[in-house]
């Protein structure tokens, strides 16, 4: 387990076991047209990954039915508090949480505001020292994507989580 710490935020990033990876390393699938996954939005949340991938010369993600899968499973389990904490999955992981509104493409454009503090050529945070979102996204090596949502059970939030396979931010690594 590698550990990195951006300002202060902690990015937890586990190794995948022989088993796991080959496990999640089957023909990739479409996104499914239907919202299947709550407010996720599978193929406009995808769409906003890739166009961010493309902008610095990342290859696209495809999406992932066992990734969504295990997203949505985990994003249940968070509905009655709605805390945002991380799954200690062995995926890479992005958290958002908003009104009644959030959804898959809304979390993305919003972890896409870390842009600005990102330097690329100190491989550091500026600003209010967070682009882990940012960073994760647009990490070459994570190809695969699925997201979940759910309700809160206050109805008032929206709780989105995405995970990439395989995982980013590692320390001494840039994302491209």
């Amino acid at each position: 387990m590698k550990k990195i710490s951006f300002s202060g935020y902690s990015f937890i990033v586990l190794s995948l076991s022989s088993i796991l990876t080959q496990a999640f390393r089957h023909t990739p699938t479409q996104p499914p047209t239907a919202n299947a996954n709550g407010d996720v939005k599978p193929q406009e949340t995808l769409a906003v990954h890739n166009k961010a991938r493309a902008m610095v010369g990342v290859g696209p993600m495809v999406w992932n039915e066992t990734l969504a899968t295990y997203a949505q499973s985990y994003a249940h389990k968070r509905a009655r508090d709605c805390a945002m904490k991380h799954s200690s999955g062995p995926f890479g992981e992005n958290l958002a949480a908003g009104w009644r509104t959030m959804s898959g493409p809304v979390a993305t454009e919003y972890w896409m505001t870390e842009k600005e503090n990102y330097d690329y050529y100190t491989d550091t945070c500026g600003g209010d020292g967070v682009c882990g979102h940012y960073t994760q996204i647009v990490w070459r090596d994570s190809v695969r994507l699925g997201c979940g949502s759910v309700r809160c059970k206050n109805d008032e939030y929206v709780w989105v989580i995405c995970s990439y396979d395989p995982p980013g931010n590692y320390i001494g690594q840039r994302p491209y």
